[in-house]
């Protein structure tokens, strides 16, 4: 007998992926969701009807809106896929490329009990390791501006790395291996037309592309 509550992990993974398109000031259209979760767009379609049929979704001018049965169901999702990235790399130590993937099981099995305890013995925190928010942790995020935005000799800290990047191929095993990280400082020392950047972090040059520098969050 299912336990109250609980959604087939496809719906699962469908509201976790709408929330985070919403949460990044996306447009969520059927397009973006086969983008994102790499399946045909025939198959978003027949998933959002039968969504649709669920009352998690609503469906107008072809933009995809979660009701508040699906907007919970996608916090709970997204909340326990950031406690155990979070868990995954501050207590296993983890990379963040595989702490992702793993994440990405853990989410759809794991019980308000162990959620619970992973949040507690995490010392409850707001964000996970990209320094996006847990949903219902009351986090309040910094005034932040897009790296591409900065000048050049301007320094900066990194605030968060949207879920858009996380889904790049590489580049979360990039950002980590050269220190793009939330709470690390660097300066903007060449930028070019085209939005692509050389920062400086820790003494160390590094060529970042548009598309990220377009997306990573920073403070100055």
């Amino acid at each position: 007998m299912p336990i109250p509550g609980e959604h087939h992990p496809a719906f699962e993974e469908y509201c976790e992926c709408i929330f985070e398109l919403h949460e990044d000031n996306l447009e969520v259209i059927q397009a973006r969701i086969a983008d994102r979760l790499q399946v045909s767009r025939p198959s978003v379609s027949e998933m959002i009807k039968r969504m649709s049929e669920e009352g998690l979704v609503v469906v107008s001018g072809g933009h995809i809106t979660l009701t508040p049965s699906g907007e919970e169901l996608g916090q709970r999702v997204v909340r326990r896929h950031r406690i155990a990235e979070r868990f995954m790399t501050d207590i296993l130590g983890l990379s963040w490329a595989l702490a992702h993937r793993e994440a990405g099981r853990w989410e759809h099995v794991m019980s308000n009990e162990v959620e619970e305890a992973m949040r507690q013995q995490l010392g409850n925190p707001t964000t996970c390791p990209h320094g996006n928010p847990i949903p219902g942790s009351g986090y309040t995020a910094p005034n932040a501006i897009p790296l591409v935005e900065l000048k050049s000799g301007q320094t900066f800290t990194v605030s968060r790395i949207p879920e858009e990047l996380e889904f790049a191929p590489g580049m979360l095993e990039f950002l980590e291996e050269t220190n793009l990280m939330p709470g690390m400082s660097g300066t903007v020392a060449t930028r070019r037309n085209e939005g692509s950047m050389t920062i400086s972090i820790n003494g160390a040059d590094i060529d970042v592309v548009s598309f990220a520098t377009e997306r990573i969050l920073v403070t100055v």
